[in-house]
């Protein structure tokens, strides 16, 4: 039986790193990167906490070496410096080598640069430059470009899961003999947009969020980009690659329940753990950790905390949210967590859900709140978004 799709690169950008190493080296410390908000001129800005990478655009477009007058969104820049990690990581010398293709997530796209000048771009040439960037596809293109990729590129939209789904769809292309090489990710910076739309849901929290937690208030917005490179058994072969993990099991479902919020029973998450374990041939008492979507809404985890009961029953294995480390980082989330799910594998940890204190009352479920030390070797990842889209990730030790 084959063990899945090989994973053979990583790179992270984040609220607790710039680095995979970075990134590792503070969840296994406890050290958190929800703060106050210093990029964005917000009305919130003392009044709530979000995960954001401390970097000026000017900063990150030094670090990508771009003119003055590029129109590169911070969303793009975030997005090709992860991908560029991801690519030295698996190295990849020339990346046009074999049949590569890129899939990229977003679902702020540009926003983040056009909402700054929505008001003077009639008066503006200078900041009309941005217009053109604002589109999702425009992200995935400007890194395609950066790492000098002509061969497939797409992006996907669905909402919070839509990382997962770029990892799935460049599996399946791998597995079906389209392309032997997929880079495959999210990236999603904070904007107002995002931060005044989830402030009005009422699911934002005033403080730092609490998965899992009976008093759970809310979620913390993050910004953050991910990329993992996949490769084909014979691409693997044929350059002698290091594996880091394998990708053995994706499933998406969606539970067609409501624009934002999932249904009580867990429907579409139930489901899309159930395709995962058809996929890869695991069975749940395979699974050695779970890191959870745990918005820390209270929607989100208790449908979620009754998928997970519903898939593994009583034998719930350990789990936790990463999210008190990062923020939700929108369409980014299970590019990151895909990224700690390697790193779980690679290092036999279980990451703590900081915050939590008490139980919820609903049902019998803890997460694991302290860094624990056990054989791993299959990490189920889950990730939800708005519409009802559900997606379940299982990454295997290579």
């Amino acid at each position: 039986m084959s063990k899945g799709i090989a994973i053979t690169g990583m790179g992270i950008v984040s609220s607790i790193g710039l680095t995979v190493e970075e990134n590792f080296d503070a969840l296994i410390n406890g050290k958190t990167g929800i703060s106050a908000i210093d990029n964005i001129d917000t009305a919130h800005k003392n009044d709530l906490k979000v995960g954001e990478i401390k970097k000026t655009n000017q900063e990150l477009a030094q670090l990508l070496g771009l003119p003055a007058d590029n129109n590169f969104s911070r969303t793009a820049m975030l997005g090709a410096i992860a991908a560029k990690q991801a690519v030295a990581n698996a190295g990849i010398i020339d990346i046009n080598e074999y049949n590569t293709g890129l899939i990229s997530s977003t679902s702020v796209g540009g926003m983040d640069m056009t909402e700054r000048f929505f008001y003077d771009y009639f008066e503006s040439e200078e900041n009309r430059r941005y217009i053109e960037s604002h589109d999702a596809g425009d992200v995935t293109h400007k890194i395609a470009n950066e790492l000098g990729l002509k061969g497939f590129v797409t992006t996907i939209s669905t909402a919070c899961s839509s990382a997962a789904n770029a990892i799935m769809l460049g599996a399946r292309l791998i597995k079906s003999g389209k392309l032997d090489r997929v880079i495959v990710g999210g990236t999603d910076a904070l904007s107002k947009f995002t931060i005044n739309g989830f402030k009005t849901l009422m699911i934002y929290s005033d403080t730092y969020n609490t998965p899992f937690d009976n008093d759970r208030k809310g979620l913390n917005l993050g910004e953050a980009a991910a990329f993992l490179v996949l490769e084909s058994e014979e691409a693997v072969k044929k350059s002698n690659k290091k594996v880091l993990a394998y990708l053995s099991g994706y499933g998406n479902a969606n539970d067609a329940y409501h624009q934002t919020a999932s249904s009580e029973n867990g429907d579409g998450a139930f489901l899309s753990m159930e395709k995962a374990f058809k996929v890869s041939g695991l069975v749940p008492a395979d699974i050695d950790y779970i890191n959870a979507h745990g918005t820390a809404t209270p929607n989100n985890d208790l449908s979620e905390g009754r998928a997970i009961i519903r898939a593994f029953g009583t034998e719930v294995p350990d789990f936790s949210s990463t999210k008190p480390f990062t923020g939700h980082t929108l369409a980014a989330a299970a590019a990151i967590e895909a990224v700690y799910s390697v790193l779980a594998l690679q290092n036999n940890l279980v990451y703590p859900n900081l915050n939590f204190k008490t139980k919820m009352e609903e049902f019998n479920l803890v997460p694991q709140t302290v860094l624990k030390e056990k054989e791993i070797n299959h990490v189920l990842s889950n990730s939800f978004g708005f519409g009802g889209n559900c997606s379940t990730l299982l990454f295997s030790k290579s």
